[in-house]
Formats: structure tokens, sequence, C-alpha cells
């Protein structure tokens, strides 16, 4: 190889050329990646300028157990070397194994059942199938929602900037207002509602829990009219909120559906849809759905690994200790530019007084730090759960600052 040819293949692997190399290979939905990103471990991340991130968004809540987890790594790989994808034709141990430990973290009754998938929007289409079975023409959903970009999925989402592009989507899907029983009473009254679904906390709308009254209210009229309820913890399940499960912390509040996904193959593309009871357990018959990839005996491994870690490790109460802390700490500090800190657990949404959040984020990853704004005054944080008081304190230490740096940034 000549000297320029070695140079060429040299650029070709850096920071610029990777980046040029993204944008003429893949389509634009994400847009330019902030970082290329090379390795990681624990808490933190390298891009591939070496430069060090504490990674405190964990891939949207997916790496539960951070980068690289031992634990992690090891079942993958025994797993690989004894069977890796065999379709759903056939059963897998590891497939069998993971359903019977969901269904017992999620107190399931006698009669439930768990159907696999391989992402969070693929187990909101199979619980909008599930919803469509029951008969009744039309579904409920909440304002600000988000429940993924798939026709289905997206139907039940309600941020129009999302939707408008690709519409008409499957119809029969009404939003309502967080927080307004008497508007869901009379959405209910007519008694043809399949489901309503809600997340916990929403996420995508700068982590806003529904609260536990509203909550109750939902399970109470939707067992009045023999609607589903379906609790969408995609992002707030599998130990996210310092619980197994989000609804878990409200007593007396079991949905008929949950659908989970992100952390729960901590990495590994995994979603999951939990049916309560013999009522819902046979909605979808053989044939009326189905997936290639959807428990395969890989991503069981892992999935399996996470619940395992998690538990060994104590992570529930390790979350709900450091979240709780750190949330403390933020309102501590007495800027005056924070409002107020949502979620739970390791979900937190910092609340800005100001439109300033996408500065933040930009500052942030300047300093080393990965987080997101889901809008103008938000700050999310969803870290892995690994993550230490020490790592969070440097975070909160250097927030004064970053607000500091993404005020003046907005006033030019």
């Amino acid at each position: 190889m000549s000297e320029h040819d070695a140079r060429s293949a040299q650029d070709a692997q850096s920071t610029t050329g990777l980046e040029d190399r993204y944008r003429d290979a893949l389509l634009p939905v994400f847009g330019t990646p902030q970082r290329v990103l090379a390795r990681g471990e624990g808490t933190r991340v390298w891009d591939t300028d070496g430069k060090e991130y504490l990674d405190l968004l964990a891939g949207i809540a997916v790496n539960a157990l951070g980068h690289a987890h031992p634990a992690l790594l090891s079942a993958v790989t025994k797993q690989a070397e004894t069977l890796g994808h065999v379709s759903n034709f056939f059963a897998s141990a590891p497939q069998i194994e993971l359903a019977e430990k969901l269904l017992d973290l999620a107190r399931a009754p006698e009669g439930s059942g768990v159907f696999f998938a391989n992402s969070g929007t693929e187990a909101n289409e199979a619980a909008f199938k599930i919803a469509r079975r029951t008969g009744r023409p039309r579904i409920l959903a909440l304002r600000n929602s988000f429940h993924g970009r798939t026709m289905g999925a997206l139907a039940l989402t309600s941020k129009e900037a999302y939707r408008a592009p690709f519409e008409p989507l499957p119809g029969g899907v009404e939003f309502l207002e967080v927080g307004d029983v008497p508007a869901l009473e009379a959405a209910l009254a007519p008694g043809d509602v399949a489901a309503v679904f809600a997340e916990p906390i929403q996420g995508e709308a700068g982590v806003r829990p529904l609260g536990e009254d509203y909550l109750l209210a939902l399970r109470r009229l939707t067992r009045e009219h023999g609607t589903l309820l379906v609790l969408d913890e995609v992002q707030t399940g599998v130990g996210r909120t310092g619980d197994w499960f989000a609804h878990q912390a409200v007593p007396g509040l079991q949905p008929d559906v949950m659908t989970l996904a992100k952390g729960l193959g901590g990495g590994f593309p995994l979603g999951a849809v939990i049916s309560y009871g013999p009522a819902v357990h046979d909605l979808l018959q053989p044939g009326q759905h189905g997936t290639t990839f959807g428990g395969n005996p890989l991503a069981a491994a892992a999935g399996l690994a996470v619940l395992g870690t998690i538990r060994e490790d104590a992570l529930l109460e390790h979350v709900r200790s450091v979240g709780d802390r750190f949330a403390r700490d933020v309102l501590a500090l007495g800027d005056d530019r924070i409002e107020e800190v949502r979620g739970r657990g390791l979900l937190l949404g910092i609340g800005l007084r100001a439109p300033i959040a996408k500065q933040v984020v930009a500052a942030a990853l300047e300093e080393g730090f990965i987080l997101n704004a889901p809008d103008e005054r938000t700050l999310r944080l969803a870290p892995p759960l690994i993550i230490t008081e020490q790592d969070l304190g440097t975070f909160r230490d250097a927030l004064p600052a970053l607000l500091e740096a993404a005020a003046a940034e907005g006033e030019n």
C-alpha cells in the first residue's frame, strides 16, 4: 500500500471521515450524530478522538448495566456458543426461563403470558392488536404520550409533528388530557373502548409522572367499563424507577397488559408484552401475530443476565438511594434557573425556567457529560442503574456552570 493510500485509509477511520461516511451511507432520520463513539466501560464511553464522557443517558434508558458489563458479556457469549437463533417454530430454555421470571416479577396471576418482541415499538404494536381483538372500536391514549414510531404505535402517540407526515394512521384512537378524570369517565361511558394506553411516567414529554391518584382512577374506571388498561413501561420498567416496574409503587395497581423493552436487554434488542390473567391471554390466537427474532436465545440470555444482576447486586435499592440523593442535591444548589426535578429513581427530568435545555445539553457534551433535552425546558437523565453518587455528583457540581454557559449562548 502506498503512503497516500495508507493515509487515505487512516483518514477514513478518523472522526471526520466516519462522519462523512455516516452521512453518505445512512438515511438522515437521526440528523447529524453528536459524536462517533468507539467504546464503553461501566458508566463511561469514549469517542473516536479518545475523549471520555460520563453517560447519563444510557442509550435512552437502555444500558441498564452500563457498558461491557461482565455478566451480560458472559451470558451472551456463552449462549452464542450453543444456540443463537431458531425462529419461533421452536422454543428454547432461555426464552421460557425469561418469560417465567418476568411473570414472577410482574406479580402476574395464574393464566398470564408473555410475548417477546425486539423493541418497545413492537411491544406496543402487539398490545394494539390485543386491544383490537376485544372487538371494541375505540382506543384511548393520553396527551403528550409517546408509544413508538411504527404505524400502530404512532397512532397512539399524540405529538402532531410525529403523526402528520404519515397520516392516515390506524383509526379509532382518541387522546385525553392527563389528570382529567371526568373526561376519562365520559369517554369510557359508552362501553365501546377496547383499551386505555398510558405511561406511568411520560418520558418523551419531559419526564412527567401521571400521579398516583390518576393512575388509580385509570384502573378503577377501566375495570368498571370492561376496558383493558395497557401500561407502557418501555422506559420506566426493569428497575429504572427503583421498582421492577414503575406501576408497582402504586398499591393495588395492576394493568391488564404491560409493554417492556429498553433496559430489559441491557443493550441487546429485546421487548416484551405481559398479559395479566386468562381473560387477556387468548385474545391473540395462533397466526394472528408473530416475530422472526423476538425471544431468540441470545436476547433471552441477555434479559436473564440483566434481571439476575439487578437482583443479585440489589440495584433497586441503589437506584432509589442515588436517585433521591441526586434530586435533593440538585434542588439544594439553589439555582434560580432550576424550577424542579421530576421523575423517580434514575429517570429524572430537571425542569428549567428558561428554554435553554438544548444549549445545556450541548455545553454538557463539550464538558464530557451525555444527557438529552426531550423539550426546551427539560434535561433528562436516565443513566446506567450502576451509576454511583460520586459520578452523579460530578454532574451536579458542573451544572451551574453549564446553565451559565447555556444562558450566555442564548443571549448571543
